[in-house]
């Protein structure tokens, strides 16, 4: 989804939690008490639609996990993060750990950015892929519903207000293992040596440095 800007350029449009695009069946099914005491809860917030089994996604069962993330892509939020093109930092990280590590790093940030009970900055703990220091999990996170707690009770089922269970932990972990799978399909199981990205001012020091020289 993109804007013109006033130079003609396209530019990415802002997406919340709560960005719908019914047209084209990107939904938003986060409700406000409002909104719930206007009708049942699991609907599109703005035009109204049920699409998913909620009882079904709640019940965080791996062998029917394709169905959850199917589901997961009718929500606009998530569908973005589905789509968005993951930064080139992002996938260095991947990269450098590989597919048995970046699991371990998985579970633990899941615990610690959401296992708690409660999370001084709830809503915001897990950065967007617009933050510098967003990585590969970061990305998962947002798009499979684990990225705060009131998106885990939403699409998880994971009642908000005491820890995390192992167990529940461990399955948020397999959905965002997933979903680095599907974005990242050649991931090596142990770590890659990646180049470091250059500073973007490097270039230009090397060249005024270069002309001090000369001159």
């Amino acid at each position: 989804m993109k804007e013109e800007s006033s130079g003609g350029e396209l530019k990415p449009l802002k997406i919340t939690c709560t960005s719908t695009d019914c047209a084209n069946n990107l939904h938003c099914f986060q409700l406000t008490k409002k909104l719930l005491s206007q009708g049942p809860s699991g609907r599109c917030r703005s035009c109204g639609v049920q699409l998913v089994e909620w009882s079904r996604v709640h019940k965080k069962d791996l062998s029917d996990v394709r169905y959850t993330l199917e589901a997961l892509r009718f929500e606009l939020i998530r569908h973005h993060f589905w789509h968005v093109q993951l930064s080139k930092r992002a996938i260095n990280y991947a990269r450098r750990k590989g597919k048995t590590a970046l699991r371990a790093s998985a579970e633990n940030q899941i615990g610690k950015l959401i296992g708690k009970a409660h999370h001084p900055r709830e809503g915001q703990q897990t950065p967007r892929e617009t933050t510098p220091r967003a990585n590969a999990i970061h990305y998962a996170q947002h798009a499979t519903a684990s990225c705060c707690r009131r998106c885990a009770a939403e699409w998880h089922g994971i009642p908000e207000g005491r820890p995390l269970t192992g167990d529940e932990i461990s399955y948020l972990t397999e959905l965002a293992m997933l979903y680095i799978s599907d974005r990242l399909p050649d991931l090596a199981d142990g770590p890659s040596t990646v180049p470091k990205i250059r500073a973007a001012s490097e270039p230009k020091k090397r060249s005024l440095l270069e002309h001090a020289h000369a001159s």
